[in-house]
């Protein structure tokens, strides 16, 4: 299994704590990186989005529902989000897009080309096999108050 290089995962970091700030408003801090396996328990909301190119494998942005509703609300100016419906849904599924665009923006500039995939906004109780790359874990919090979690499984060519 490959290990995951630290100059691969700031990109993703950069690019979450920017787009958290500009289009919900969250000043993110960022925990410290651990490895685990791709388990996510039953009220997570995840958004599922593949890299290809010079970096193959995927990225996950989870979140609790009642995060994910958060989240929404932060992106739809501060509408209340009580529940994730279908325009809840497409607000954080953009989400991810928008995260992982300004990711593959900033590897760019870094002389490596990526695609994404468009993403898959998973819900409920999952476990995820890979043997590809490990994946490492990243918590950030906004206000000491845990957000989301980016799980992030690449490997460079």
């Amino acid at each position: 299994m490959a290990e995951i290089n630290v100059d691969h995962i700031n990109p993703f970091l950069m690019a979450a704590s920017t787009i958290m700030r500009d289009a919900c408003q969250m000043e993110m801090k960022i925990g410290r990186p651990y490895v685990k396996t791709t388990e996510f328990q039953s009220d997570s909301v995840i958004i599922m989005i593949g890299v290809t190119g010079e970096m193959r494998g995927q990225v996950m942005i989870s979140f609790t529902t009642s995060k994910a509703c958060q989240v929404a609300s932060g992106m739809m100016m501060g509408m209340p989000v009580p529940e994730l419906d279908d325009m809840a849904m497409s607000a954080i599924s953009e989400l991810g897009n928008m995260i992982m665009g300004n990711a593959a923006t900033i590897l760019s500039t870094k002389g490596i080309g990526i695609d994404i995939t468009p993403p898959t906004v998973c819900r409920g109780a999952m476990k995820i096999s890979q043997s590809y790359a490990r994946n490492v874990c990243i918590p950030m919090t906004c206000n000491d108050d845990l957000i989301l979690e980016l799980d992030i499984a690449v490997k460079g060519d």
